[in-house]
């Protein structure tokens, strides 16, 4: 059954609520947007609405956490990295306060909004602010389990950048999330795939087009920060051919992640970056377009792998 991320995660807060957690959920007049109606409704005195104040939500969300609450933050991942940048270095990241942000509607989410809506830099954002945990979530299970993991496991900042949209559960039914660990969806000799977080939904459904002709190990790239690299180093030695896919830019993200990782250990191998060029504005479209446009669509990444077989 697909689900909303953004649905899944407050369900979670609200069972941590009852499991006992002193949690409090700070939005920027993003009710609708974060989902958070239900939790509002059950325990109107954990949301606290700061307005159109995005700034103001990260200092107040430090201050809560120095309190000793367990400060969470949702609201639209554009504002949130453009207008509140100063407040998430200084007040959560060095000062190492336990902070739950939440990226919401990341990527080309808001659709004909446009490229001041879009947000396809706030991976290579939370790379440069210290402290911080960074996750993307590539389904519903896996969103739930880092969503228990940052209040439960965590003491200290936590980045999650959520797109927008139903999404299946793909991750196996045992599975348990790890920090740091890649999740490998099917295995191959003749190409490794990197997905930044949902992204891995449109690769895996390129490999039914290709049609046996080719075979890849296919990851989603849902733990950024931490990253454990060994699975991947071994995939990308044994193939020599790697394809990152992510709804970012490829500037900061996770082609900038897997080129750094075969340059650091001298990995020979040829790697292909999929996502937003370097430099570029997003278009005025709605996400499915900017996908197509992007070469982000399955067809889109079908096309750059037969380049290369």
């Amino acid at each position: 059954m697909s689900k909303c991320l953004r649905e899944t995660q407050v369900l979670t807060y609200m069972n941590l609520i009852e499991e006992g957690y002193n949690l409090v959920y700070l939005v920027s007049d993003s009710v609708s947007t974060s989902k958070i109606k239900p939790l509002m409704q059950k325990y109107p005195e954990r949301l606290v609405n700061v307005g159109i104040a995005e700034q103001n939500l990260m200092g107040m969300a430090a201050g809560l956490a120095n309190s000793g609450y367990i400060a969470i933050t949702g609201n639209a991942t554009p504002f949130l990295v453009c207008r509140s940048h100063e407040q998430l270095k200084v007040d959560i990241s060095y000062s190492y306060s336990n902070v739950k942000v939440n990226g919401l509607h990341a990527g080309f989410s808001y659709g004909t909004d446009g490229c001041t809506h879009h947000e396809v830099n706030d991976i290579s954002v939370f790379r440069g602010l210290a402290g911080f945990e960074i996750y993307s979530p590539c389904d519903p299970e896996e969103c739930r389990q880092i969503t228990e993991y940052s209040v439960k496991s965590k003491q200290g900042p936590v980045y999650t950048s959520l797109n927008t949209g139903n999404f299946d559960v793909i991750t196996p039914s045992e599975y348990i999330f790890e920090p740091g660990k890649p999740v490998q969806f099917s295995e191959g000799n003749d190409l490794t795939i990197i997905c930044l977080g949902t992204a891995v939904h449109d690769a895996l459904t390129a490999s039914k087009l290709w049609k046996n002709k080719i075979s890849a190990d296919i990851f989603s790239l849902s733990s950024i920060r931490p990253l454990k690299t060994e699975l991947l180093e071994e995939s990308i030695k044994k193939t020599g051919r790697v394809l990152t896919v992510e709804q970012h830019s490829t500037h900061g993200g996770a082609g900038s992640i897997i080129a750094e990782l075969i340059a650091d250990k001298g990995l020979n191998a040829k790697l292909t970056r999929l996502g937003v060029p370097e430099g570029q504005f997003t278009k005025n479209w709605i996400a499915p377009d900017n996908k197509k446009y992007f070469g982000l669509d399955p067809e889109g990444i079908v096309n750059a792998i037969s380049k290369e077989f």
